[in-house]
């Protein structure tokens, strides 16, 4: 079984590319016009140990939102459309991250059926250099909507912004990582309902 996927987007606003291999080793290749996001899609190919081709430009002279948004929607579709049908796969996962002073924690379920809860309040109205932290609730929003999740986020504690974030990306990547994984003692698609794609 290949679980690989490649999707592209354009618009007047963003012109987007991503290839996810969900059985990769976690090797990356990141291109975007926001270097932060380019930080957080490198530690999420890492410590998902996917391999991931990240290609964006975008009208970033009006702000990043756009662009980030919407790497959002292009890597949660790659997912969906790495992950077929869902036989096999594990379904559920979580990580809780420390980094520094921080403690990230996330929890989730590839149920098809988006829901995303964010709970991290100590980001509000704080910058990561020139990176509005409120871009991080916009692109896991976008994740789970086209990755068809069930999304739970959430700082413990933490005082800097740039560790919460990182944290809470590395923590997304290995709840992730712990979903998809193909569980040995699953037979077919991992629901009661028989479906995992509506």
């Amino acid at each position: 079984m290949t679980r690989n996927a490649r999707v592209e987007r354009r618009t007047k606003e963003t012109q987007i590319a991503i290839a996810i291999g969900l059985d990769g080793t976690g090797q990356r290749q990141i291109k975007t016009p926001v270097p932060f996001l380019d930080h957080m899609l490198d530690a999420f190919g890492k410590h998902g140990a996917f391999d991931l081709e990240v290609e964006a430009a975008g009208d970033v002279e009006v702000d990043a939102h756009h662009t980030v948004e919407d790497v959002g929607l292009v890597l949660g579709e790659a997912l969906t459309r790495a992950l077929g049908d869902k036989a096999g796969i594990a379904r559920f996962g979580e990580a809780k991250v420390p980094m520094d002073e921080t403690l990230a924690e996330v929890v989730l379920d590839l149920s098809g059926r988006p829901a995303f809860v964010w709970h991290a309040p100590g980001l509000d109205g704080k910058w990561v250099g020139t990176f509005d932290c409120m871009l991080g609730k916009e692109f896991f929003a976008a994740v789970c909507q086209t990755g068809k999740m069930n999304l739970h986020m959430r700082i413990a504690y933490g005082e800097n912004a740039h560790h919460m974030l990182e944290a809470l990306w590395k923590a997304f990547a290995r709840a992730l990582r712990v979903a998809v994984a193909l569980d040995p003692r699953s037979h077919g698609v991992p629901s009661t309902k028989g479906t995992l794609t509506d």
